[in-house]
């Protein structure tokens, strides 16, 4: 199979792969020169501290001949022989050799042997003995074996009696030859080397895993993905932790649930308006055949009934047209200042005829002061049907109490009727689309279940909200919130 360079799993692995691998190529740079840096210091502080013995047996034998013409007119056997003593002997050995009257009390074995005496110090030809103005005296030959590269020697000065009659000097180890200790500092490198190769396949393989881990669980939402587009949207993904992803998935449920509910809504709907269509047209045609068969004369009742029909059968159409423009945006509003009382009380006038018919008590309480920013004819359309409501499902004797006060802000009007009531779990979905209490309520005292819908939907443009509760006389009571307008005072 060909490797695909745009794949998340590639871009994750270089990307984390490289990531680590400037980590680790950082860290042996600076691990390999802080060592060599470490052990030039080192080196340089543990040469400095043997030469201590050697500086002080100078201070006591210029002390004792009292110049270096002892040193000088020897021709170097005496320098070589106080080098070999103070150098190439361990400060016990020193020590056991000087101590209690000269006895040696250099540490032996069972056999009395005493042990091989530790290697002299590589630095004989680095030493060199300068007099009080730095004039070389003794030594001085890895001066002139480093040539134009010579630095000035490091100078331990010998003080007798608080004052300098020479300098111990020396050449520093690292700038005369590649000695044992760079060849040492060479192997660390190559051991650190490995080490950095070591750590770089452990980088590969862990980039490669993590890239294989998140690529698998990113797959799993993609294939989710690509079934909730081809319509199958009963998929749902594994959730196992709380990390970022496992919430992803969770949000990607939910939104399958969601669109699976809607799915049902939408079957739901268009089953119901196929029954809410076929009954008018079912007793529209059942007319007209009796009138053609000659089973009923065409009389004035009988036409009455086939306008009947025809309106209900309009007024569906026409509820489900102003659904469909609100559904799409394009329900056109004219909004103006208006008083909400007067709305209220136009609306309980123009259906005075059938209020005295039910017969239903309406006791109102109306702050006239109220100003709102809403269209008239919508707003009339709204209580208009809820008093169809009140007026189809509330028990003789029926009272209807309409009050309209203001709070933070809002104009807030409680409509509410007597029993019959309706059960707690059934107030939410009131306002649902073809919804009713009761199924088996017979068409002619009940609507189509889209008169709520519509007050919903037309109070929801004109930024308020509506919500269903228990009424204090038995039975329905409705809540309308609308924003109040700018300037509007109320107590």
């Amino acid at each position: 199979m060909k490797l695909r360079f745009d794949t998340l799993r590639v871009k994750l692995f270089l990307a984390i792969a490289g990531a680590n691998v400037v980590l680790v190529a950082a860290a042996y740079l600076i691990y390999g020169w802080s060592f060599e840096q470490g052990l030039g210091d080192y080196l340089q502080k543990s040469e400095a501290a043997r030469l201590d013995p050697a500086v002080t047996r100078l201070a006591e034998d210029y002390r004792q001949h009292g110049s270096w013409e002892w040193l000088t007119d020897d021709g170097r056997r005496a320098w070589m022989q106080l080098l070999r003593e103070e150098l190439g002997r361990s400060r016990n050995s020193r020590d056991g050799r000087e101590g209690h009257e000269g006895r040696d009390e250099t540490p032996r074995d069972e056999r009395g042997r005493a042990p091989p005496p530790p290697p002299p110090l590589t630095m004989d030809p680095r030493l060199m003995l300068l007099d009080a103005d730095g004039e070389v005296l003794i030594g001085g030959g890895a001066l002139g074996a480093m040539g134009e590269r010579s630095t000035e020697p490091v100078r331990r000065p010998v003080t007798v009696d608080g004052r300098t009659v020479g300098y111990l000097a020396y050449v520093p180890r690292l700038q005369v030859v590649e000695s044992l200790e760079r060849v040492f500092s060479a192997e660390q490198n190559r051991r650190f080397g490995a080490i950095a190769v070591g750590l770089l396949a452990a980088v590969l393989v862990n980039a490669a895993l993590i890239a294989h881990w998140l690529s698998r669980r990113l797959n799993a939402l993609s294939a989710g993905a690509a079934a909730l587009a081809q319509g199958r949207y009963a998929t749902r993904l594994d959730v196992h932790g709380d990390d970022e992803l496992e919430r992803l998935a969770g949000d990607f449920n939910r939104l399958a649930g969601t669109l699976e509910t809607a799915q049902r809504a939408r079957q739901q709907w268009i089953a119901d308006i196929a029954h809410e269509l076929r009954t008018p047209l079912a007793a529209l045609r059942a007319e007209i055949e009796a009138l053609e068969d000659g089973v009923r004369p065409l009389t004035r009742a009988g036409m009455t009934s086939l306008a009947q029909e025809t309106s209900r059968l309009t007024r569906l159409v026409e509820d489900l047209r102003t659904l469909s423009l609100s559904d799409l945006g394009t329900l056109t509003y004219h909004k103006e200042r208006v008083s909400l009382a007067e709305v209220v009380e136009d609306c309980l006038a123009s259906q005075r005829a059938a209020i005295h018919d039910t017969p239903l008590a309406i006791e109102t309480r109306l702050d006239a002061q109220l100003r709102v920013n809403a269209d008239t004819d919508r707003l009339t359309q709204v209580f208009g049907n809820l008093l169809q409501n009140t007026l189809r499902y509330t028990d003789a004797p029926a009272r209807l109490r309409i009050t309209l006060d203001a709070a933070d802000g809002e104009a807030v009007l409680r409509w509410e009727d007597s029993a019959p009531g309706v059960p707690p779990q059934d107030l939410p979905r009131l306002t649902d689309r073809l919804y009713r209490v009761d199924s088996s309520r017979a068409r002619s005292s009940g609507g189509s279940g889209l008169g709520l819908a519509i007050v919903a939907a037309i109070v929801q443009a004109h930024e308020g909200r509506i919500t269903a509760e228990a009424s204090p006389l038995g039975g329905l009571g409705w809540v309308l919130r609308l924003p109040l307008a700018a300037g509007t005072t109320y107590t």
